[in-house]
């Protein structure tokens, strides 16, 4: 490999890594409001209700899916494929009901299977639920739900972008001996 393409070979990666970190972080930033809202709803329930501590957990879940889905579609993946919602909803119903298991799947181990359920023991394994389950949501909703535009689409939106911006900053027009600049020259 010679230095050129080392560099743009080093210099691709670099550009894949920060987008990859700057999707980690809106994913993060959603996902960690959606926690709150997870954690405060189990909690509230918990103290106003006499519901068994999965059952609340499992009604918290599902009002934090519901806010999640909202900050993902219109934050975290804004810029991602819109063709196809019914589809997107259904992965993403069908992914986030397999992270409720994983995570209120730790809470029932915990609470039924070692006896641990007393509010703080139900918080911590309600939260480390929530992380177990986080892992598997990021990689299912960016692998299969919210799924990048295919690169050949990406490129020419940007070119017919570039092409339009070019076209209005030198007053070019199309005429029927190709395209000319306002001097008359043909490119």
């Amino acid at each position: 490999m010679d230095g050129a393409t080392g560099s743009t070979t080093r210099a691709g990666m670099r550009n894949r890594l920060t987008a990859m970190a700057r999707e980690a972080a809106k994913f993060g930033a959603v996902g960690g409001a959606g926690v709150l809202v997870n954690i405060g709803v189990f909690n509230l329930v918990r103290h106003v209700t006499d519901l068994q501590v999965v059952r609340a957990s499992i009604i918290a879940t599902v009002v934090a899916i519901a806010f999640n889905y909202v900050g993902f579609r219109y934050f975290t993946y804004r810029d991602r494929d819109k063709s196809g919602r019914t589809r997107e909803l259904t992965l993403f119903l069908v992914f986030s009901a397999v992270g409720l298991v994983i995570e209120n799947g730790v809470l029932y181990a915990a609470t039924y299977g070692f006896g641990w359920d007393s509010p703080l023991q139900s918080n911590v394994f309600k939260f480390l639920g929530i992380g177990v389950a986080t892992l598997f949501r990021f990689w299912s909703y960016r692998t299969w739900v919210f799924k990048a535009l295919p690169v050949r689409e990406t490129v020419q939106q940007a070119e017919s972008f570039l092409v339009a911006k070019e076209n209005k900053s030198s007053g070019a027009h199309t005429g029927t001996g190709g395209t000319h600049s306002s001097a008359g020259r043909v490119r």
